[in-house]
């Protein structure tokens, strides 16, 4: 079975090779088909992706020029290979866990029909680059977050879906995972971590007030389908903390 990983990248030299490990080391899980899209990266980041490719032919690079995440995103969904029967996505500076493709497609294989399985991510202030786990004495949390990283959707969930909402420069994964679940599609929420989401810096989420914005027209955006469709579902049950309860991160 072939699996797609759609991995939007901008200006992330520093992190982007040790997200790549992360997944070429879980080739025995899949036909594994890595799709890098370099989103006008001014950095050494399409540089670090060819190093990677070299030697990992599952490995693909599309550029093009700086348009944000959600058409990065898109243009990675315009370049599945017809034959991918799943999808995943890995943000350039997250790492995902060692036998997490092959955990959840058992799920699949087991559960007649099944599209989604929806799994915890662990966010985590210092990672280490060469063992890909966390450092020792590191700042964590688990949960069930907004994460695209952390599903593995059906491709044909995918294809019924359809793309991201290029109007969004933030949220469009809550918009598209809002999408995903008010069609009520038949999913497991497994209690596994699928991937580290490393905190940093730049990462996006920080700049907190566009973020917030942006969550909430998404929600809007929910609402008003769901009303002018009462078929569509109201999500619910989905994102939850695990541990611990006061974490802070410094």
């Amino acid at each position: 079975m072939k699996l797609s990983v759609i991995m939007p990248v901008y200006n992330r030299e520093r992190y982007v090779v040790s997200a790549l490990r992360s997944l070429v080391r879980q080739r025995d899980a899949a036909d594994l088909d890595i799709i890098v899209i370099d989103d006008g990266s001014t950095d050494g980041s399409a540089e670090a992706v060819r190093s990677m490719m070299r030697e990992n032919p599952c490995i693909r690079l599309v550029q093009q020029s700086n348009m944000g995440v959600a058409r990065a995103r898109n243009a990675g969904l315009r370049h599945l290979p017809p034959d991918a029967e799943f999808v995943s996505f890995l943000d350039s500076d997250d790492i995902s866990l060692a036998g997490r493709f092959k955990a959840d497609l058992a799920r699949f294989e087991a559960t007649s029909g099944l599209e989604l399985t929806y799994s915890l991510m662990t966010l985590v202030d210092r990672i280490d680059d060469e063992k890909l786990e966390p450092e020792a004495d590191c700042c964590t949390m688990t949960l069930r977050g907004i994460s695209l990283s952390t599903a593995l959707f059906s491709r044909t969930l995918v294809d019924r879906i359809g793309h991201f909402d290029e109007d969004f420069e933030q949220s469009e994964d809550t918009d598209y995972l809002l999408r995903v679940f008010e069609t009520g599609p038949r999913y497991e929420l497994p209690n596994t971590v699928a991937i580290y989401y490393r905190r940093h810096a730049g990462n996006v989420t920080k700049e907190h007030s566009g973020r917030v914005r942006n969550h909430l027209r998404a929600i809007h955006k929910s609402m008003r389908r769901r009303k002018a469709d009462p078929s569509r579902r109201e999500v619910q049950g989905i994102f939850e903390l695990k541990s611990p309860a006061d974490w802070r991160m410094p």
